[in-house]
């Protein structure tokens, strides 16, 4: 069973718990979507001022829909596309504090202002991306990106 934390502690503080709260979820379950929807749903819940938390999994040289929190979302990207598309052609975690001034940017939701996107990587190979996206702008800094990524990294051992 899982239980909402109280989230008191400063931003470190509370990224190290729900980073040890998606392993303690993960650790015995094997299934892929089931972890993978587990992770975004636990972001979502923790993550104040965001409007989608999912991923997108790279299938066929495009990214692909995966198990996401928010509003419909588009379902394939191809590579070097958006944001997304070009954490995965960079291989590196793209912070975008104003996605209308992101050449490209894929407007899924109007909302959307920000957005950080980390690439997840398996066996060296890229699996697909973590997606965040905040109605405001300048949302995520340089704390949130090393964490995600952290976050994404533990994620990446029960995918």
């Amino acid at each position: 069973m899982f239980n909402v934390e109280q989230y008191s502690g400063n931003k470190s503080q509370n990224y190290d718990l729900v980073i040890k709260q998606l392993r303690a979820l993960l650790e015995d379950e094997p299934d892929q979507l089931a972890n993978l929807s587990n992770a975004s749903a636990l972001l979502n819940q923790f993550l104040d001022e965001v409007n989608w938390v999912g991923f997108y999994i790279w299938k066929q040289d495009q990214l692909v829909l995966g198990p996401f929190q928010g509003l419909p979302a588009c379902v394939r990207i191809p590579s070097g596309k958006g944001v997304c598309g070009t954490a995965v052609s960079e291989g590196k975690t793209q912070r975008v504090a104003d996605v209308n001034q992101f050449p490209g940017h894929i407007a899924c939701d109007a909302a959307s202002q920000s957005e950080i996107v980390v690439p997840v990587f398996k066996d060296g190979e890229i699996f697909g991306v973590l997606d965040i996206d905040s109605p405001v702008k300048h949302r995520f800094d340089e704390h949130d990106e090393q964490y995600l990524e952290q976050f994404v990294h533990v994620l990446s051992e029960f995918i």
